[in-house]
């Protein structure tokens, strides 16, 4: 097999990087190890930023998310028994963020690259990256128990922390910059309407907690639990008791709703960036590259980032034969993955009590949301930066 450009994972950032070089007249192959009831299944990411939502539209696959996404238009934040709203609107000049599950956005990706895109094939296990160093990339795959090599001018891997695609990229060349913490998200998904029309995200003595959800119907939470935890520790009751008290406010008028669990899990909290993302002419986006915790709501919408520069960057090469975009890619994306890794960094140890908190700890935190809760400029960095960095 022969194309343009070899795209290793049908996650997210995979898919829309196929549907962009689709609309450009660029050919792809898209490789994914998994089958398609499983791309389509696997929880991740629930929102998008205004830049992820203007690409999703500009590309075609936007009319099922504005259809049936939820637009917010702020977050709560609650401290101190104490609720302060950030207006992102007002702050940003009109920027608001969407409500839509990862799982719906590959969705609509795999129906329109099936419908009239390039070969999208599933249960096509990379093997390998081979020839990025000498113009002749190429990647080696199982598919069916056989091997098959599919030969490009470049490759791009979308496949995750996990895959192959970084593997390629010579040690001697990389540096790496990791952060574990001490904690995880103990997260849920329950048939119940959410208790709240925005997110709130709670700091509490307690640790921290995320209340949001994936439809008018569903809500999604999170609790801040150790490392090690077992979600099979918790129960339903335990875990809705203990959302109540770390989202204890002097409101008599609010209360938690309440709803069977219908899926539970623990996720790990790290920050993660290699560089660079590009070596000779294969190139890294998403998690290959970069890895931000959670509380920021930056991990899809940063793979979109990395995807558009590649489209942009490789037609103006093939358009205009402009080599400094894709020789730049790596810079460029670094900066707006940097951003992404401070803002998250941020939020988390702002809203998270780690298990050695002191108090010294436990009043800078507090005095870090006094000061974002009573300064507009304070306000107007968090909102800018939830809304999105630019593409």
């Amino acid at each position: 097999m022969r194309t343009t450009v070899g795209i290793i994972g049908a996650g997210p950032a995979g898919l829309l990087l196929a549907r962009l070089l689709h609309n450009a007249g660029i050919a792809s192959v898209v490789l994914e190890s998994r089958d398609r009831d499983y791309v389509e299944r696997r929880q991740r990411a629930g929102i998008l930023e205004q830049g992820t939502v203007d690409v999703l539209r500009a590309a075609g696959v936007g009319a099922r998310m504005d259809r049936e996404g939820l637009p917010h238009d702020g977050i709560e934040l609650r401290f101190d028994r104490r609720r302060h709203r950030v207006d992102f609107p007002a702050l940003t000049g009109g920027k608001q963020v969407m409500v839509y599950a990862q799982t719906e956005v590959c969705k609509d990706l795999i129906a329109a690259q099936l419908a009239d895109g390039g070969p999208l094939l599933f249960e096509a296990e990379a093997l390998a990256v081979e020839g990025a160093d000498i113009d002749a990339p190429r990647v080696r795959f199982r598919r069916g128990g056989a091997e098959d090599v599919l030969d490009c001018d470049y490759v791009v891997g979308c496949d995750g922390f996990w895959g192959v695609a970084r593997a390629a990229i010579p040690e001697s060349l990389a540096r790496t910059y990791e952060r574990t913490y001490p904690f995880g998200w103990l997260g849920i998904l329950a048939d119940v309407a959410p208790s709240h029309d925005e997110l709130v995200y709670a700091r509490s003595d307690r640790g921290f907690c995320l209340l949001s959800m994936r439809s008018p119907s569903v809500t999604r939470a999170y609790l801040q639990v150790p490392a090690d935890t077992d979600a099979d520790d918790w129960s339903a009751e335990e875990i809705w008791d203990e959302l109540d008290r770390r989202l204890e406010v002097d409101d008599p008028g609010w209360r938690l709703a309440r709803g069977p669990l219908t899926a539970k899990s623990v996720t790990p909290m790290r920050s993660y960036v290699h560089e660079p993302m590009r070596h000779g002419r294969l190139f890294l986006a998403g998690d290959a590259a970069h890895i931000v915790p959670p509380t920021g709501a930056k991990g899809l919408n940063l793979a979109v980032g990395d995807v558009v520069t590649f489209a942009r960057a490789l037609a103006a090469r093939l358009d205009k034969g402009d080599e400094g975009p894709l020789d730049a890619y790596s810079d460029t994306c670094l900066r707006r993955v940097w951003q992404a890794e401070r803002f998250s960094y941020a939020m988390t140890t702002m809203l998270h009590r780690a298990p050695y908190a002191s108090a010294f700890d436990d009043r800078v935190q507090l005095a870090a949301l006094d000061r974002l809760t009573s300064s507009k400029a304070a306000e107007a960095d968090l909102a800018e930066a939830y809304t999105g960095f630019p593409l």
